[in-house]
């Protein structure tokens, strides 16, 4: 049996706790939040206001890290040399340069586990996109599209203003909305040669982190892809992930997989697992992912998404800001 924590109570940590009280092999035995309103939000566990305490007082096996973006890094560095595994929510860290000192932290303490939640990657949808692909039968992939149209209002920064801060918040619709596109492309279109990328607010919020992103990738097979991701739109409108094929074109759309034929013809392939209630677009996958990471834990195995794969997303992000700025093409992982 794993004993099992939580840090940070926030929106993301209702997604977690079910998904850990839920598995047969765990025991959550403590949380932890500043907000000491929250001490009894989770029943039969220990509640602390400091994590370096609750670290000191619990015999732990695996904290699940749930704070806001500034704080991931620090904390996970702090259960790491501790020797407890990690299972920390996304976004990787701030920026790339963070991102770097964590794969550096995995490199050098390599009896511990760091997983990072890009849960998307084990949607039904992306796992049999990957399977086709794989397949061969409709040839490589030649370009990608990834949209995001969200609305996020003025009272979503308002309310933890940590979120519109670059220096806290590591920036906006990339960071936060649109990380697992920009994971999505990635996973599948391979490593990436050069981005033309561009930010800006469509909106004045009074924020520093950017509203609207698009980006222009060229793949080193030879592929391209468009990335667009806003949370100006009217409303939270569907993801919207496409790969073209030499001999097809898959889609996924409203959490449904699509398949086109040359001849124009379509077909339903498989439809993702959806979460109940008003945070559906966070998916099912959660607990797909974390219950895959208690079993490597547990026969101490390593199929799980390690920090060096998320830190794939977190390069990508600041080389689209760089091109921004820059108002260039510039090559992937040239940001500084």
């Amino acid at each position: 049996m794993l004993n099992v924590a939580v840090i940070g109570l926030g929106d993301i940590s209702k997604i977690h706790i079910p998904a850990i009280e839920a598995n047969p092999n765990v025991h959550l035995v403590a949380v932890c939040d500043i907000d000491v309103t929250l001490k009894n939000s989770v029943e039969g566990v220990t509640f602390y206001t400091d994590y370096l305490d609750m670290l000191e007082k619990e015999k732990l096996d695996c904290i699940h890290i749930c704070l806001p973006h500034y704080l991931h890094y620090i904390a996970t560095k702090t259960c790491v040399e501790k020797g407890i595994d990690v299972f920390l929510e996304k976004p990787l860290a701030r920026n790339a340069e963070e991102g770097m000192a964590l794969v550096k932290l995995e490199e050098k303490y390599k009896d511990v586990k760091i997983c990072v939640s890009l849960q998307n990657r084990l949607n039904e949808t992306v796992e049999k996109i990957q399977e086709i692909i794989n397949s061969g039968e409709y040839g490589k992939v030649t370009g990608l599209k990834g949209l995001v149209t969200w609305f996020r209002p003025k009272s979503y920064y308002d309310v933890k203003p940590w979120r519109g801060i670059m220096k806290y918040a590591g920036g906006g619709v990339m960071i936060n909305q649109a990380i697992h596109t920009l994971d999505f492309m990635q996973l599948i279109g391979g490593e990436i040669h050069k981005i033309r990328g561009s930010i800006d607010n469509l909106v004045d919020y009074g924020y520093e982190v950017e509203d609207t992103a698009t980006a222009n990738i060229k793949f080193k097979n030879g592929a391209t892809g468009l990335f667009f991701a806003t949370v100006t739109n009217a409303t939270n409108s569907s993801v919207e992930l496409q790969v073209l094929l030499e001999r097809g074109k898959l889609t996924i759309k409203d959490s449904i997989l699509t398949k086109a034929h040359c001849d124009g013809e379509k077909e339903k392939v498989i439809e993702d697992a959806k979460l109940p209630g008003s945070k559906f677009y966070y998916g099912a996958s959660h607990s797909k992912l974390i219950d895959q990471f208690y079993d490597c834990i547990i026969n101490d195995t390593d199929d799980y998404i390690h920090v060096k794969e998320a830190q794939v997303s977190m390069e990508m992000i600041s080389t689209i800001r760089k091109s921004s700025e820059l108002k260039k093409e510039i090559n992937m992982g040239v940001y500084q």
